[in-house]
């Protein structure tokens, strides 16, 4: 299934966290937090300003973004959790 955000919106897949610890401890799912790391799958055009001009977005699909604990609305395509979430919501992109 193909999906396309409108506006300022994008799509996210979250990062797979890690299962144990740096010092070799595994951690069981029930005390793992959701990561609040994610790839972009899908953005939107832009958001549209009172003037009706559209400021294109500063996140393009591929990016590794950071984005805010309880931001978005989550949802299954293909069997899969994504995350819709608004340009404000992110709080940064990362470089690897």
């Amino acid at each position: 299934m193909k999906i396309r955000p409108l506006q300022d919106r994008l799509i996210v897949k979250r990062v797979a966290e890690e299962n144990k610890t740096k010092g070799g401890l595994f951690i069981p799912d029930t005390a793992k937090e959701k990561p609040l790391e994610g790839k972009v799958i899908a953005v939107g055009n832009g958001k549209v300003l009172e003037n009706g001009s559209v400021r294109p977005m500063d996140i393009k699909a591929g990016d590794t973004i950071l984005f805010s604990k309880y931001a978005g609305t989550e949802i299954k395509l293909d069997g899969e959790e994504h995350l819709i979430l608004r340009e404000e919501d992110v709080l940064g992109i990362l470089d690897k």
